[in-house]
């Protein structure tokens, strides 16, 4: 029987599967590559279900055009052909601005996305950018570009060599490792705890991962950096500020101590949820143990202090001394250096105060905050947005405040759409254009192996013919070129067909060739290399870089930014006025067998009990008269949906946890499996105006919310 090796496309964790199907494509058994020296056989319940996504008869195999009797299927050359006219129309009528691009999630996940949307993008040359990462981790992109030169140069906890793990908003237990690339995440969390180190999470729900942790602290959503201002109190008033070789490429050690100063634990304690002597120990473990490490995710991003958490999470880190230390936050350099790509390219990061024309939010990387993406596309006047792109991602599901941004969806002049299935924003475009499944593309993980905690690379032949859709490499550089061609703009329509004459696999080659362990820097690495074996390619754990790698004009890391030092004065701000701690409280949550709103129609994926509930505490279900099991009101001031209550001592008081990514009734939607368990949608009650005002991020977590019995 024929064997089929590829890495895993649907979360961060790049584990390599092991795919054995029949002579003609039959696909037999999907498991984890046992041979890998990076997944070692590991496999989630989502890798299996790359089968289901694959044969879902739900998945497009052929563009679709809207029409008043609803869509109907054409041809590739009619759809690309309208999509030209149709984005070179509203631009000719309106301006170069009126034309959005929404990216979405899983371009992260595929070099094909990521150099078709630079082609596009280029070609475009709109305001109206957005993406996923402003209701993600656009915080650790900003941080980064503050202190260390560039928005990629975030850090990744260093696992493997740590002695000692603090997981802040994480659940690596559900998500495999969000942000932290690395294979088999449980294995290398409780190998940490074999060797005798501790694992401590601080989070307002007892998740998966808290659950095997050493210890458990629930901490009120949303005050993540008053925590971590008073931790570096202790180390201040302790006198355990670390002496090593840091502080020769580090500026602003005074400056952040003196801060730190005024949130003496005593202060925070109330506001936090986490008692002085708690606080003290979370700091006092954090600098005795001789290597640790501090993993924060998407709870640490999204919410209104997120960009002061993530630059505390860099801070704290320097002053143990953990900063690009074995053990503590490294910076990989992987086979195709992101960061010196993405510095020849001129996109090291920036930030444009004011940027989005009617909600005085900043921009960030030429993009825009999705939170203000409705009020783009609604208000008039110059830049207004009447057409969009939106690129393998849902919005209308994804986005704050939902149902006003479907509702602007449905205004747009022409909406062209790239994407597997008919989904909730797919079903209010105007042309469907279709992507072919993981399985009929060429794959490097050119994003996530950039956040690896080791230095891996891999790639994957197509395992599959094309069956009508098409690789988003070619979709999006048939987009680019026909928008070239249909504005007569002859010199783009050159290059973009050069480049995708070039193809996928001869741009992989020549960057790997380039690249730090490539053929042409006396690393023997090409693509011939990759291609030439079953399994991912381990070229060891990183390596200390600094300060050469540093990307600022002084080659030193700012460890008190201007934007971010004077941020603080608003969350002191909001702790005096007691808006820290409103009676109760909206976060999310994450499940294995589940990723944002795009794995729902997976049939052994949706099996089992509802996952879609609002987890509620015992005393808040006494308090607001709701019962387990029933249905329930959640509310604020920007919607209302009902859910069923799932009474539970998971969440700490004063919180409500809902998954995110669920809602999948809406009309015109395609998804059959999913719409027989279509849960709500979390962004239904999320708030457009509750945002990080440094960032622009979407403050999903620590919304205050109403609970009534229906």
């Amino acid at each position: 029987m024929p064997v089929h090796h590829r890495t895993c496309t649907l979360c961060d964790a790049l584990c390599r599967l092991r795919i054995d199907h029949d002579d003609d494509g039959t696909i037999r058994r999907v498991a984890g590559a046992p041979d890998d020296p990076w997944s070692q056989g590991h496999i989630c319940p989502k890798g299996v279900a790359i089968q289901d996504l694959h044969t879902d008869p739900d998945r497009l195999r052929t563009p679709l055009l809207r029409t008043p009797d609803g869509f109907v299927p054409i041809g590739w050359d009619e759809a690309l052909a309208r999509a030209a006219e149709g984005l070179a129309a509203v631009r000719r009528a309106h301006g170069r601005d009126a034309v959005g691009v929404y990216i979405g999630n899983p371009n992260a996940h595929h070099a094909g996305n990521l150099l078709g949307v630079v082609l596009l993008l280029q070609v475009l040359g709109t305001r109206a950018r957005f993406s996923a990462q402003s209701v993600d981790n656009l915080p650790h992109l900003y941080a980064a570009l503050h202190v260390f030169g560039h928005q990629l140069l975030f850090g990744v906890p260093d696992v493997d060599r740590t002695d000692h793990v603090l997981i802040l908003g994480a659940n690596p237990w559900a998500s495999n490792g969000g942000g932290l690339s690395s294979g088999d995440v449980r294995k290398r969390l409780t190998g940490v705890q074999a060797r005798g180190g501790r694992l401590v999470v601080v989070d307002p729900r007892r998740t998966e991962t808290a659950a095997i942790a050493d210890r458990h602290h629930f901490l009120r959503p949303g005050t993540d950096a008053l925590l971590m201002l008073a931790m570096l109190h202790v180390l201040v008033a302790e006198d355990r500020i670390d002496d090593g070789p840091w502080r020769a490429w580090c500026t602003g050690v005074d400056e952040v101590c003196a801060l730190a100063r005024r949130f003496p634990p005593e202060r925070v304690a109330d506001a936090t949820g986490l008692s002085a002597d708690t606080i003290r120990t979370l700091a006092r473990e954090l600098s005795d143990a001789p290597r640790a490490t501090i993993y924060a995710r998407i709870g640490v991003c999204t919410q209104r202090f997120g960009g002061l958490s993530a630059w505390l999470v860099h801070v704290l880190h320097a002053v143990t001394g953990n900063l690009d230390r074995e053990g503590g936050l490294m910076f990989p350099r992987p086979a195709i250096d992101t960061i010196a790509l993405t510095r020849w390219l001129g996109a090291r990061g920036h930030v444009t105060p004011g940027a989005s024309r009617v909600s005085d939010l900043p921009g960030f990387a030429d993009e825009l905050p999705l939170a203000t993406l409705a009020d783009e596309i609604t208000t008039p006047g110059a830049g207004q947005v009447r057409g969009l792109i939106t690129l393998a991602g849902n919005p209308a599901l994804s986005a704050p405040d939902g149902p006003r941004l479907q509702a602007a969806l449905d205004t747009l002049d022409f909406h062209v759409a790239v994407d597997l299935y008919l989904n909730e924003t797919a079903a209010r475009a105007h042309l469907v254009l279709p992507a072919a499944s993981p399985l009929q593309r060429p794959h490097y993980p050119l994003g996530l192996a950039s956040i690896a905690v080791r230095t891996v690379a891999s790639w994957s032949e197509p395992m599959l013919p094309l069956d009508g859709g098409r690789d988003d490499f070619d979709i999006l550089a048939d987009l680019a070129a026909g928008l070239a061609a249909a504005e007569r703009r002859h010199g783009w329509r050159l290059l973009v067909d050069g480049v995708h004459r070039v193809g996928i696999r001869r741009v992989v080659d020549l960057l790997l060739r380039a690249g730090p362990h490539g053929r042409w820097r006396g690393g023997g690495l090409d693509l011939a290399t990759l291609a030439a074996s079953a399994h991912t390619v381990d070229l060891g754990p990183p390596e200390p870089s600094f300060p050469a790698r540093l990307a600022t004009p002084d080659r030193r890391a700012h460890l008190a930014p201007a934007p971010l030092v004077a941020d603080v004065a608003r969350l002191e701000a909001a702790l005096d006025a007691g808006e820290l701690a409103p009676p109760l409280v909206l976060i999310g949550r994450r499940d294995l067998r589940s990723n944002n709103s795009w794995m729902h129609n997976s049939p052994r994926l949706l099996k089992g009990r509802d996952r879609c509930t609002l987890l509620v505490h015992p005393d808040d279900a006494a308090r607001y008269g709701v019962v387990d099991g029933q249905e329930a009101e959640l509310a604020s001031r920007a919607g209302r949906l009902r859910v069923p209550v799932e009474v539970s001592d998971t969440v700490r008081p004063g919180v409500v946890s809902l998954p995110h990514g669920w809602g999948h009734d809406h009309d015109g939607v395609r998804l059959s499996v999913a719409a027989t368990r279509p849960g709500v949608s979390a962004n239904d009650v999320t708030d457009h105006t509750f945002v990080d005002a440094l960032t622009g991020t979407a403050a999903l977590s620590g919304l205050p919310v109403t609970l009534a019995p229906v």
